[in-house]
């Protein structure tokens, strides 16, 4: 890949296809043609942004370089096989790595029955593989045990969307209405370097009476722009919600006329709000009154209003109500539903949206239907030709899953599409005791990523440039991936993949790789379910740019704006949910006096498997790093880029100090791309929401120690606590 500069003049126009990033939920538009001195299959790809919807023609860096993963020395070509643990992995034919699945797979559920095998996807994956790996596990591999890894990011707001409003899409609106909005809070978003692009409509022009508030216990760059940024202690997010609509209550500012006439519950929630009066959210968060006040006056007195949660809201053992709770806050001031206001999530992963409606999650069948639901069950399997009794129930969480492998009557096998969770799960290192302990290993991936480097078989699949199918953005918005040309050498699809498992295992042509017919397919399962794509087809995003969910029919026009007349509950209304504050899991002692919080940087994305090898990401941000308020450090004796060991329950995480005033004094940052000495998830806590199953990521304790040379060789030492 040469310099990113490079524009569609430089393109020949015939050769030129559109497509979308590889990598975030905004899915920005952009057009691949080759290089001229390419041939068709192979060499460099020109990348360059093109408009789409109501995202202007614009790239963040890991867009413009996202082409050159394509041509990497890095990418795996061929499947490979290791004999035994002791032995490193070898190239090995197609044929034999299925084999080997196959025999592995079918001794294992003899012996252990069909729930002896596991899937984990990812949120990364095309609608039509998500469909199509959730139809694998229950219909070829007849299995509970399946899940993704979009339970690690958005499954707290799509739990709170679902009790409050029925039904769960990220973005309930287009991303045109909140740049027309007056005033929009986001809470536990950092835009500016998860989705760059996404700032030019949170930083729109807005009266001299609005603007952007920003809640973050970082001076991030995306608070930098705000006109006003609450500073909370990590952990209490869910208090500072109530005590925002305390004032809101008790100040005047509730929209009574739409409280009565669009919602129900508010009399339960009315009491409990009550006790958190602005002073004593003041002593729990941090946050001064007067900044609560002044952030509730320029929500309700705005014309046009948003509310907006991202995974710092979320990834909390509490996130569900945390959420829940700015939920009720927008309901109390007459938002969701709304034309031109109302309450959205920001989704994170490429099809965060869409990969968790169509049945690659524990308790879901296609459509966002129930899997413990009759109907569901009867509707999918006759789309599917089989008896709703084989169909297994839900299965385990995400966490839950990868905690129970090896163990006894846990999954002996897993099968892993798209995910890393050596690098992204929490307590890490517990999570490589528990991969070591299966009987087989499989990772289809397109590097060699470090769960790879732990499989005993590893299948190379396609990257984005070289398959079709659809993605579903942060909008809601199912538009197409258009394959430039067809993958190299042996490299296949995870849908030919999962096609030759299935053959492997003598269970039929159950799986189709045309990715046109899986979407065909996807929407007669899902038709009728909340998320409803029966009315959509390639043909008619291809003209109209995109399709919106629910868009049950041909003639339908999809749904850009959801709630303007009623929500998908039983008798339409909004539920207001009571929820009350508790803190941290895991809050700050004697023994580790410090919070951690964790997140991504600008040129990095998710456990970095893909970024890590594009050499100017590479450039931009070449390793993790703790940021520690001056004052915290002058106090353990840190000086700038000293090596800091970052101590917690779980794990120690080994990075250089980067000092700035930008983070709160009582709290330290590191990014989780990495792995290795700095891999910032062996600290973290596995402790769960009960509703969403989210681990608690965003907080924990820990201790800072400096390091030193004599201590160089214990940077892997694990506290005393964890032994």
């Amino acid at each position: 890949m040469k310099r990113w500069d490079r524009r569609l003049d430089d393109m020949s126009d015939s050769a030129a296809v559109a497509t979308h990033c590889p990598y975030c939920a905004l899915q920005c538009g952009m057009e691949l043609s080759a290089a001229p001195d390419s041939g068709p299959d192979s060499g460099e790809v020109l990348v360059a942004p093109r408009a789409h919807g109501d995202n202007a023609a614009a790239l963040c860096q890991k867009g413009w370089t996202a082409a050159e993963l394509l041509t990497s020395p890095q990418r795996l070509r061929t499947p490979m096989v290791r004999a035994s643990r002791d032995e490193a992995l070898v190239p090995a034919s197609w044929e034999g790595a299925f084999g080997t699945v196959a025999a592995a797979i079918t001794r294992v559920q003899a012996e252990h029955g069909p729930g002896g095998v596991a899937v984990l996807g990812g949120g990364g994956l095309t609608n039509e593989k998500a469909y199509m790996l959730g139809k694998f596990a229950r219909t070829v591999l007849r299995t509970p045990n399946i899940d993704y890894n979009g339970r690690f990011c958005m499954s707290s707001a799509a739990a709170a969307a679902n009790r409050a409003f029925g039904l769960d899409r990220g973005l309930p609106f287009p991303l045109g209405d909140i740049a027309a909005a007056d005033v929009v809070l986001l809470v536990g978003g950092n835009s500016a370097e998860t989705m760059p692009p996404f700032l030019r409509v949170l930083t729109a022009p807005r009266p001299d009476t609005g603007g952007l508030i920003v809640v973050d216990p970082r001076r991030t760059p995306t608070a930098e722009r705000a006109r006003l940024h609450l500073q909370p202690t990590p952990g209490t997010d869910l208090a500072l919600a109530l005590g925002m609509l305390h004032v809101a209550l008790v100040e005047g500012y509730a929209d009574t006329e739409y409280v009565a006439a669009r919602t129900n519950g508010l009399a339960d929630v009315r009491p409990i709000v009550m006790s958190y009066w602005p002073e004593r959210v003041e002593r729990i968060t941090g946050v001064p009154v007067a900044q609560q006040r002044e952030a509730v006056r320029l929500l309700a007195t705005a014309g046009r209003a948003m509310v907006l949660t991202g995974r710092g809201a979320e990834q909390h053992a509490k996130g569900t109500d945390t959420v829940t709770a700015f939920v009720n806050l927008a309901l109390a001031l007459g938002l969701p539903g709304t034309p031109g206001s109302g309450y959205g999530c920001l989704t994170g992963q490429g099809n965060g949206q869409g990969g968790r409606e169509h049945g690659q999650k524990a308790d879901q069948l296609p459509g966002y239907r129930r899997i413990d639901d009759p109907a569901a069950r009867a509707h999918v399997a006759a789309v599917w030709g089989v008896d709703p009794a084989v169909l297994p129930g839900p299965g385990p969480s995400a966490y839950e899953l990868l905690d129970s492998l090896g163990r006894p009557g846990g999954p002996r096998v897993l099968l892993v599409f798209g995910t890393n969770p050596v690098v992204s799960a929490p307590a890490a290192a517990r999570m490589e005791e528990r991969l070591a302990d299966l009987d087989l290993l499989v990772v289809a991936d397109l590097v060699r990523s470090e769960t790879a480097d732990l499989a005993d078989v590893v299948l190379p699949s396609a990257q984005w440039a070289e398959e079709d199918g659809t993605m579903t953005n942060l909008e809601g918005r199912v538009i197409r991936r258009r394959r430039l040309r067809p993958p190299p050498g042996q490299v296949r699809t995870d849908l030919e993949i999962m096609a030759g498992l299935a053959a492997a295992l003598g269970r039929g042509p159950v799986v189709e790789t045309e990715p046109a017919r899986v979407f065909a397919e996807l929407g007669r399962a899902g038709a009728g379910g909340p998320a409803d794509y029966a009315g959509i087809s390639y043909e008619r995003i291809d003209a109209e740019g995109g399709v919106f969910w629910p868009c049950p029919t041909p003639a339908h026009p999809g749904t850009p704006r959801m709630f303007l007349d009623r929500f998908a509950t039983p008798d339409g209304r909004a539920r207001f949910v009571p929820v009350e504050h508790r803190p941290a899991v895991e809050d700050v002692d004697a023994a580790y006096p410090v919070y951690l919080t964790t997140g991504r940087v600008l040129a990095q994305y998710q456990s970095g498997a893909q970024t890590r090898r594009v050499s100017a990401l590479v450039q931009a941000a070449p390793g993790p790093f703790v940021e520690v308020h001056p004052v915290l450090a002058e106090r353990h004796g840190i000086a700038e880029g000293d090596d800091v060991r970052v101590v917690s329950r779980r794990g120690v995480a080994v990075a250089p100090a980067r000092l700035t005033d930008t983070i709160r004094v009582d709290t330290v940052f590191m990014p989780f791309h990495w792995p290795g000495a700095g891999r910032a998830n062996v600290l973290t806590n596995p402790a769960l929401d009960p509703t969403s199953r989210m681990p608690e990521f965003k907080v924990c304790a820990v201790r800072l120690e400096p390091v030193c040379s004599a201590v160089g060789s214990a940077l892997h030492e694990r506290p005393e606590a964890a032994r």
